[in-house]
C-alpha cells in the first residue's frame, strides 16, 4: 500500500480546464491530465522562475519531492505537444 500523499500547498489555479489541438474534437483525442499540484509546480519554476528549493518551500514539500512533481509535470507537457494529445487540468474540489 502506498503512502498517503502529504498535503501540498498550490496558490495558481488555471483559468481553463483544457489545451488541446485545434481543430480536433476531443473525442478523438488521447487526454493527458495534469494535477494541480503539478501546474503549481510548472508556475513557480517554469514561469515565476524560483528554483526547485525555493518552489518546494511554498509548496511546502522537500526538494525532493518537488523534482519529482516538475518532472512529471514536464514529461506530460511534452507528451501532449509532440503527440497531438489534449491536456485537462484536474479540478481540485
Amino acid at each position: 500500500m502506498p503512502r498517503p500523499k502529504k498535503c501540498r500547498r498550490i496558490c495558481g489555479r488555471a483559468p481553463y480546464s483544457c489545451f488541446k489541438p485545434n481543430g480536433v474534437p476531443m473525442t478523438e483525442l488521447t487526454e493527458i491530465k495534469l494535477l494541480p499540484e503539478e501546474f503549481e509546480a510548472l508556475r513557480l519554476a517554469d514561469l515565476e522562475g524560483l528554483s526547485q528549493l525555493d518552489a518546494a518551500k511554498q509548496m511546502q514539500v522537500s526538494r525532493q519531492t518537488f523534482g519529482n512533481i516538475i518532472a512529471k509535470a514536464r514529461n506530460k507537457v511534452a507528451q501532449c505537444l509532440v503527440n497531438g494529445q489534449a491536456l485537462t487540468m484536474q479540478i481540485e474540489e
